[in-house]
């Protein structure tokens, strides 16, 4: 069975790169009419080698400097890498940095080229090859051969297929995920269009399998695509795999919607954002730490955006130390969890560390505590249990679904995880309908609980003398919460905690209530035994503040007490009765509605001997709490039918 892979070159301009490659397939890279007259690499070129059991896809570099933003859209996707140097020149500025980029992609295995040895003579090779063996000490590439080549003569280009063959099993073997059997993705690196076939876009596929006739996406954007055709180095197939180059002719899309930087993919399978966390590691050669609000480069798959930092947990990353931040994208991009990145400074442009995406779709962190670290550490785990919990955190409010996990934490064993979750106590179900739940983290249910609480003691200082606060006061401040029943479940558990209680007309926490002065408690016994006093023709609140000699600015807060207490009724907003009172003219109501035929308005204020001034606010009480039903003109009962 043959294994395909991606391999991309790396290395200074004019060290070798195309003419190994043409030597090495017989396919010459340098397509453009500008390439071939400079005689140097502009844009990324592609050919294919076969090794045995291996399929290599290679994709050119260009050396140049001003070309190293095209290098890293090149590097997507590499599974090894051959790093290129000219025997005559030893090691220049771009193989430097080539091999920081290569090393920042978090490669495994490659092999490392000396090219034009028929132009050195061999003292020299063997001092070109310990400066080498010196620059790639510590990285990916220690152990690499070093193996001597030439495109003149043919030396070591048999030796050097051996040894690629060699870093392939390595790379296969130090694989993780089964990108094979994931979803498709493929990041673009070029878009062109074909007459009579419209529109084609080209990339190393990352992960998955793509096939003539299937549905795909293209993100940003959310574009609808359907493949037309493809191919494969220049041979029309049925389908690509991880690990192959593909060009693919696709319909229901225009060749202006595509650019270099989107992904092709499978539906679902990515979510477009604009802010991402992520594990950031600054080269010790880095020109100053990252601070917040740098203004940075990112270049993640084939797409370079501008980004702003923001350091989390310290004040800096310095240089030569790796930290956490989170980065404010200029524009949206199509992540997974770990995908690696590059950082560059935004002027001068120059490469100064790289890292890897954490929460591909985060939402801002507004307060970074202890907790909050440990959530975002706990993303990069080895756990997979540690790794989903922490996912799930992040995804606060969100509508969370089980199998999100394989973008945003990396796991395929979807069901294992969820259910371990759920065991554990960290994932928490809330019914919002019949056949809908959302899923949350119980940290997140406790933060939430404890902003309640924070509200709570904020609305009990703003009205003193309420012993009940009404819901809506409560339910104002957490609008931002997707669905009601989130915020009805926090309430639930925190009455069932003991932190609130609630009551007929709203809720309160437990320990808080009115403090009344003596005056106060005055006021209020006066008010209540004066309405009692009234009957059902009670003054109004207006009248009741026109009577009292002191703190007459108390009095709609004391009576609003009262009722919440159950000691008055409030009729409307302007009109209170006793309790005494109420439940005496239900009674007496009640009576004359025994036979089961309804009373005008007229009848009820001869019953209950009052103006109709009185009568209309407490009869629209009566049906407004389901005392009495209203049929035109006519009230009933509410319970006879």
């Amino acid at each position: 069975m043959t294994t395909d892979l991606i391999l991309g070159t790396a290395g200074h301009i004019d060290h070798g790169k195309t003419s190994l490659i043409r030597a090495l397939t017989g396919v010459d890279t340098d397509r453009l009419p500008e390439e071939k007259k400079r005689g140097i690499t502009i844009e990324l070129g592609f050919a294919e080698l076969l090794l045995g059991e291996f399929r290599l896809g290679i994709v050119d570099v260009p050396g140049h400097e001003r070309f190293v933003r095209n290098m890293l859209a090149g590097a997507t996707g590499m599974d090894l890498a051959l790093l290129v140097v000219a025997a005559d020149d030893s090691i220049k500025p771009q193989t430097r940095e080539h091999l920081e980029i290569l090393r920042l992609l978090n490669l495994k295995a490659g092999v490392i080229a000396l090219t034009k040895c028929d132009l050195a003579d061999p003292d020299w090779m063997e001092m070109v090859e310990e400066e080498i063996r010196e620059l790639v000490a510590g990285s990916f590439l220690a152990q690499a051969p070093i193996v001597r080549t030439s495109t003149e003569t043919g030396e070591g280009l048999e030796l050097l297929c051996q040894r690629l063959a060699e870093a392939a099993e390595l790379a296969v073997a130090g694989s993780g995920l089964d990108r094979a059997n994931a979803p498709f993705r493929m990041a673009i690196d070029r878009t062109f269009t074909i007459a009579g076939h419209g529109t084609v876009v080209t990339g190393s596929v990352s992960s998955g399998q793509a096939a003539i006739g299937d549905e795909l996406l293209v993100e940003p954007g959310g574009v609808k695509v359907r493949v037309r055709g493809i191919q494969n180095h220049d041979r029309s197939v049925d389908s690509v795999h991880r690990g192959q180059r593909a060009a693919i002719n696709l319909a229901g899309i225009r060749h202006d919607e595509t650019r270099r930087g989107q992904e092709l993919c499978s539906p679902g399978h990515l979510i477009p954002s604009r802010l991402i966390t992520a594990e950031i590691s600054l080269l010790a050669s880095a020109p100053r730490p990252l601070k917040d609000r740098t203004r940075v480069r990112i270049h993640v798959g084939t797409a370079e955006l501008l980004a702003s930092v923001r350091v989390l947990g310290t004040e800096k990353i310095d240089p030569g130390t790796t930290g956490h931040a989170q980065l404010f994208l200029s524009e949206a991009a199509a992540t997974i969890w770990s995908q690696p990145f590059i950082v560059r400074s935004e002027s001068p442009v120059l490469t100064i560390g790289g890292g890897r995406v954490l929460d591909p779709n985060a939402e801002r962190i507004r307060q970074v505590d202890d907790e909050v670290m440990r959530m975002v550490r706990q993303l990069s785990s080895k756990d997979l249990y540690e790794r989903g919990s922490a996912a799930l955190y992040f995804a606060g409010f969100r509508d969370w679904r089980p199998e999100s996990l394989s973008r945003t934490a990396g796991i395929e064993a979807i069901e294992d995880v969820r259910q371990s979750l759920a065991a554990r106590g960290d994932l928490m179900e809330i019914a919002v309908s019949p056949k809908r739940a959302m899923r949350l983290h119980r940290l997140v249910l406790k933060h939430l609980c404890e902003r309640i609480e924070s509200t709570l003691k904020k609305l009990h200082e703003r009205y003193p003398l309420r012993s009940v606060l009404d819901r809506s006061l409560v339910a104002n401040q957490f609008r931002y919460l997707d669905d009601e029943s989130i915020l009805s479940t926090a309430l639930k558990q925190m009455n069932a905690d003991g932190t609130i209680k609630f009551g007929p007309t709203g809720i309160s926490l437990v320990g808080h209530g009115p403090k009344l002065s003596q005056n106060e408690q005055k006021l209020l016994a006066q008010l209540i035994e004066t309405l009692r006093q009234a009957g059902i023709q009670g003054p109004s609140v207006k009248e009741c503040q026109q009577q009292a000699t002191r703190n007459q600015e108390s009095v709609p807060q004391l009576l609003a007490l009262a009722a919440a207490n159950g000691e008055l009724v409030e009729v409307n907003s302007d009109y209170y009765v006793h309790t005494e009172v109420d439940q005496a003219a239900k009674a007496k109501l009640a009576g004359h509605f025994s036979n089961g035929e309804g009373l005008t308005m007229s009848q009820i204020r001869e019953i209950l001997e009052t103006s109709r001034k009185y009568a209309v606010p407490y009869c629209e009480y009566l049906d407004r709490t389901g005392f009495t039903k209203r049929d035109g003109d006519i009230r009933v009962l509410a319970n006879v039918s």
